[in-house]
């Protein structure tokens, strides 16, 4: 039996050294990392590893349920991709088991609140937004590409390719420029 560490964090900025050191003390043998959003199984190689790797009597061993899935869709996926290879799922700070029927319970249960949690924070930014929005304090990031020389350009003759080209833009960049004008 191998105890196999998996730590994640969202973004670049945050740390993953106090998840791996709960990992280490839990007995894991080997921990795999990754900097990536947890609301989406896509991209996260390191998950991808870790999974393939598991074999029959070992355990995958999280800090809490919300660094492996942020969705219930996704923890059910993972955890049946587990529980296929013949292995099981441990948290060192949630009491999660799934070899046992409470152990189960408890993580369908944690995975509905981490999900929960997830679209309360969507719900709160898309708010704020339309906020800033309304008092003219948000208006989106500014214009990379200068709408009027991409239209003096088409006037001289250019085609939507040489001006993508001459620009180092997109031919769709270009046409929304057209279209603005």
């Amino acid at each position: 039996m191998t105890v196999i560490g998996y730590a994640r964090v969202s973004t670049t900025d945050q740390d993953l050294s106090i998840q791996k050191v709960g990992l280490k003390a839990a007995g894991c043998e080997v921990i795999r990392a990754e900097k990536r959003s947890g609301t989406t199984t896509q991209g996260r190689e390191e998950l991808r590893t870790v999974l393939d790797f598991l074999r029959k009597g070992d355990v995958l061993m999280v800090t809490r349920i919300d660094r492996l899935a942020r969705s219930i869709g996704d923890l059910q996926d993972i955890v049946r991709a587990i529980k296929a290879r013949g292995a099981s799922l441990r948290a060192t700070e949630q009491p999660i088991d799934t070899g046992t029927a409470a152990g189960k319970c408890f993580l369908d249960m944690l995975g509905v609140f981490a999900e929960f949690e997830t679209n309360l924070r969507r719900e709160r930014q898309l708010e704020g937004i339309a906020r800033a929005k309304a008092a003219g304090v948000y208006q989106g990031r500014p214009a990379s590409i200068d709408a009027a020389q991409v239209r003096a350009m088409k006037a001289e003759g250019m085609g939507a390719t040489e001006i993508a080209k001459a620009l180092k833009i997109g031919r769709a960049s270009v046409y929304r420029a057209l279209e603005g004008a």
